[in-house]
């Protein structure tokens, strides 16, 4: 089935820029920080390059995606439902208890936390990279170029604002499927 997504999407004229897991070992073990963010397209793409990568990944995506029919489906290409809804979820620590549970496990989160416009990311992905002693590496999916893959890696200092712009700064250009939905761009 993963084969298959990766050839339709392909097929719709994607290009992959993948870095193998020798160039790049942390892409097997890492919070991937997705952006942007702006249409629901973005997790077809976005997991084609993940299954293309051939990582195990843990997709975090709102609760209201999984029912009766498709919870079989979503759990078993790696989605994790989660409660939006509630500060109190403690989706930091499963998400931690997760990553150190399993070396080869790598979430992927959009730091936006939602395809409307935001002016600043959410903590959430950072903390857990931080908490698991993990790197950030950043996914993207260019909607202008039609290139989605992986970007830099980014080790978590401490400073949450200057982290995040150096990862602005990388993400800025990138062309979203919905340029008014992008508050970064440029």
């Amino acid at each position: 089935m993963r084969k298959i997504w990766i050839a339709l999407v392909k097929l719709r004229g994607w290009r992959f820029v993948i870095p193998t897991p020798k160039e790049r070992p942390e892409i097997r073990h890492c919070v991937v920080a997705v952006a942007p963010h702006t249409a629901f397209v973005d997790y077809i793409v976005g997991a084609a390059v993940l299954f293309a990568a051939g990582v195990k990944p843990k997709i975090f995506v709102k609760k209201e995606f999984f029912n009766f029919f498709t919870r079989p489906l979503l759990l078993r290409l790696g989605l994790v439902p989660v409660d939006r809804g509630n500060r109190h979820n403690g989706l930091v620590e499963k998400a931690v208890e997760l990553l150190r549970e399993d070396n080869d496990a790598c979430i992927i989160i959009t730091p936006e936390g939602t395809r409307k416009p935001v002016k600043r990311f959410k903590r959430g992905f950072y903390e857990i990279a931080t908490h698991a002693g993990v790197p950030i590496m950043l996914g993207f999916m260019d909607f202008k170029t039609k290139t989605a893959g992986y970007g830099p890696t980014i080790l978590p200092t401490g400073d949450y604002d200057a982290d995040v712009e150096r990862m602005l700064d990388f993400f800025r250009p990138i062309h979203a499927r919905h340029p008014e939905g992008w508050y970064f761009g440029s």
